[in-house]
């Protein structure tokens, strides 16, 4: 049975949407919580068990449509050697930046059976446990993203280190994100081999460019990402915040699916992207922290527009806010699976 999110990706038309939510396998749950006491996130991501686990937490607790597995964006890095730490409160810290050609050598291929074997036997693992209507999504940090993490050391206010690189030196930024985009589709491949029916791509940061650095430093990388992995026939979701300018662009990379965050209406993303692509989001993930009238009129005004059209996934326009009530999440499924049939039946009168 093809997954519900797989269809939704090939905008077939359904019943309802399909429901995940980034970072929906993490801090939101009293259970994964009680997991990190014992473990840091690293140590989780190696252990297959604790990985699958985890994975599964939030689709047998709220009945979600996909699992997506537990990992982090810099999973590749750290498997191929990248010095680094995922610092709690911080994010991902890098022992040694990337300042000269020289620093590239760490950035050698990835071999993903070798070097990160946790990651695919936790998405067999879990492949396994999921029913067949439910999916699997592998995940990977974009280029641009991963190159900020290398170039700035960490997390960054304004990137201004990774801009001075990409404007200074192109031939650097060039091979670096050569590099990153051929570890990337290697890593993507490998997760799809071991189970996964979708991918995503997560471009965190990339909303700081404007569109004309965008298609000069980050363009021609995805481009190249989705042909290498083009004969796996796997649907591919691109997702950063802060791309309402950056729309057209992304959806010529040849994507599948384009996340919305929430600084933009859905309908007015998807009209500006053109129907011929699916589109997921885009509550705003501060909407769950109010009253349920809060969450029942964002959630209602986010259905209504896609006017029951095929190709919606919805998700939250970015990761669950720590914070959440889990009675607010139970709230919301509950919401949208009566919202999304109602939707989808008074289309097809």
């Amino acid at each position: 049975m093809t997954p519900l999110l797989v269809k939704a990706a090939r905008r077939e038309q359904l019943d309802r949407p399909p429901i995940w939510f980034m970072r929906q396998a993490g801090r939101v749950l009293p259970e994964y919580r009680e997991i990190r006491k014992k473990f840091d996130l690293l140590s989780i991501t190696r252990n297959s068990d604790l990985a699958a686990e985890v994975t599964l937490q939030p689709v047998n607790k709220f009945d979600l449509d996909a699992a997506i597995i537990f990992a982090d964006i810099v999973t590749p890095l750290h498997g191929i050697g990248v010095e680094l730490d995922i610092v709690e409160g911080v994010g991902p810290v890098i022992a040694n930046p990337v300042n000269s050609c020289a620093d590239l050598n760490m950035l050698r291929e990835i071999e993903p059976n070798e070097d990160v074997p946790y990651i695919l036997d936790s998405l067999s693992r879990v492949r396994k446990s999921l029913p067949s209507d439910k999916a699997l999504i592998g995940f990977a940090g974009a280029p641009f993203t991963l190159a900020t993490y290398l170039i700035e050391g960490g997390p960054s206010r304004n990137y201004s280190k990774t801009k001075a690189l990409m404007y200074s030196d192109p031939k650097l930024w060039h091979e670096l994100m050569i590099r990153l985009s051929r570890i990337i589709a290697s890593y993507l491949r490998s997760q799809v081999t071991a189970g996964a029916d979708i991918v995503q791509i997560f471009d965190s940061w990339v909303g700081w460019l404007s569109p004309s650095d965008y298609s000069k430093y980050v363009q021609p990388y995805i481009e190249k990402i989705i042909q290498d992995i083009s004969d796996i026939d796997t649907p591919v979701i691109y997702f950063g915040t802060g791309t309402s300018t950056l729309l057209r662009l992304i959806k010529d990379t040849g994507v599948d699916v384009v996340g919305i965050d929430w600084r933009i209406p859905l309908d007015e993303a998807w009209a500006n992207l053109g129907y011929d692509v699916a589109v997921q989001g885009n509550l705003d993930p501060a909407a769950l922290l109010g009253p349920f009238s809060v969450i029942e009129s964002k959630t209602k005004s986010i259905i209504e527009c896609t006017n029951g059209r095929p190709g919606h996934i919805f998700n939250l326009g970015h990761g669950f806010i720590p914070n959440t009530p889990l009675e607010s999440i139970e709230f919301l499924v509950d919401l949208l699976r009566q919202l999304g049939t109602k939707s989808m039946q008074t289309t097809s009168q």
